[in-house]
């Protein structure tokens, strides 16, 4: 990568200004045309609402919410692992939201994100990762790339942010646990 990146685990995101940057890089993945559960435009309060949504479920650990930050400490990409499952599946985790600010692709962030969301999984014990991205998108290579397994496609299953609808494909990982 051609910057310093850090990338963090966030242990809340109760601070305006956090929920700000990652309310930046949301309507700026919808406003580049990303198929991430928003229309457009998507207004700055809904993006700020989504996250405090998610606000009880990073400060309680069951969902993991890792930042990726420049070398002045801006938000510039974030990913999740939704840790709670149902009963029947202790061991899996969903990723959602890997996000990148469309000033900083393609220089391996994505990749770097997703290795870190993988370990951290690990780390909470998960053995297995599903996710879902639009079918053809950048993120699809990327996580085949990656080493992620296809399941299959399903054709119309959500709207691009502009209408229009899209497919989508299904992925899963094995993850190898330390013991």
């Amino acid at each position: 990568m051609a910057e310093k990146i850090r990338i963090r685990k966030l242990a809340s995101i109760d601070r305006p200004e956090i929920i700000s940057a990652l309310a930046d890089v949301l309507v700026d993945c919808v406003d580049g045309g990303a198929s991430v559960s928003f229309m457009h435009p998507l207004s700055r309060t809904h993006a700020e609402n989504f996250w405090r949504g998610l606000a009880n479920d990073v400060s309680s650990g069951t969902r993991i919410l890792l930042v990726a930050e420049d070398e002045a400490g801006v938000i510039i990409g974030t990913v999740q692992a939704v840790l709670s499952q149902p009963d029947n599946q202790p061991h899996r985790a969903d990723i959602a939201k890997m996000l990148v600010h469309r000033n900083a692709r393609r220089c391996g962030l994505g990749a770097a994100l997703m290795n870190a969301i993988e370990s951290a999984a690990t780390s909470a014990g998960k053995t297995l990762l599903v996710l879902d991205t639009v079918t053809g998108s950048d993120a699809e290579r990327l996580y085949t790339k990656l080493g992620w397994q296809l399941c299959g496609r399903i054709p119309d299953y959500a709207l691009w942010p502009k209408g229009g609808l899209c497919s989508t494909t299904i992925f899963y990982k094995p993850l190898q646990v330390n013991i």
